[in-house]
């Protein structure tokens, strides 16, 4: 049954562009965009046209293709919601490019097709909770290339190993985010993250294979994980004319666990 709130036409009229849009957040995100509205303009790289005005097949590791993809989008973009991205099993450098390099790629690339006002949501994650500790690393990838990223990596040592590929790739995002509370303020356009917790999509797994105790530990403090329709609701209000003061922010949705952390941090 739908939330009561979703009989509002909260986008109506906008146009939003959601990456990873064929499965969990990203298609969750599509269909609730599309039912507040929305004209959705989804890209990726599985074909699903489900709750989209129109599909892009993207890969959006290859620099090349996100080149492409930014000169077919037309103009005219209210809201990017960049929600695609992968799993700490995936070989750490297509992780990288994903979830980050590619990431700030195409949304750089987008910015001259943004309208005044428009939002960007990128989904970061409670993965992204240490970025203060990482913060040498955060400041080189501002100079990685994204079609040689050995010497980066070599350097900090980011591997798959425990997840770090990932895990820096949401720290950076994160960061990213921050860094561009004010970039494009003199056009309204804001930045903003969202950072779940463990949600049922078809990769948790993947996180449960590589986090091992880890994750058994989170399991045992959470009540539940999250699921997709947790999460999109916060990504379609970032994406309103509600949220325009809102910038630079990263917004915890993780049924308490940041919470968790931070009061075991400092001893409440």
């Amino acid at each position: 049954m739908a939330a009561s709130w979703e009989t509002g036409l909260l986008l109506k009229g906008k146009t939003i562009v959601v990456t990873g849009s064929a499965s969990g957040i990203g298609l969750e995100t599509a269909r609730l965009c599309t039912k507040l509205g929305a004209t959705v303009l989804g890209v990726d790289l599985t074909k699903r046209f489900d709750h989209v005005e129109e599909f892009y097949r993207a890969d959006l590791s290859d620099a090349r293709t996100i080149d492409a993809l930014v000169d077919a989008l037309p103009q005219g973009i209210d809201g990017l919601a960049n929600i695609a991205g992968l799993p700490p099993t995936a070989p750490a450098e297509k992780v990288l490019n994903v979830n980050l390099f590619g990431l700030k790629r195409l949304t750089l690339g987008l910015i001259p097709k943004l309208c005044k006002g428009a939002s960007i949501v990128n989904l970061a994650s409670l993965a992204g909770f240490g970025w203060p500790q990482s913060t040498e690393a955060i400041k080189a990838s501002e100079h990685a290339d994204m079609d040689a990223l050995g010497p980066f990596m070599d350097r900090y040592e980011i591997t798959n190993a425990g997840g770090r590929s990932y895990f820096f790739s949401k720290e950076a995002l994160i960061v990213w985010t921050m860094q561009n509370r004010w970039t494009w303020r003199d056009r309204g356009i804001r930045m903003n993250t969202v950072s779940p917790g463990p949600v049922d999509t078809p990769i948790l797994g993947d996180f449960l294979e590589t986090l091992g105790a880890r994750a058994e530990e989170d399991a045992r403090v959470m009540d539940r994980p999250g699921t997709p329709q947790d999460i999109a609701p916060v990504v379609a209000f970032l994406l309103s004319d509600m949220t325009s003061w809102i910038r630079g922010t990263n917004i915890p949705v993780d049924g308490g666990m940041s919470s968790n952390i931070l009061c075991e941090m400092h001893g409440h």
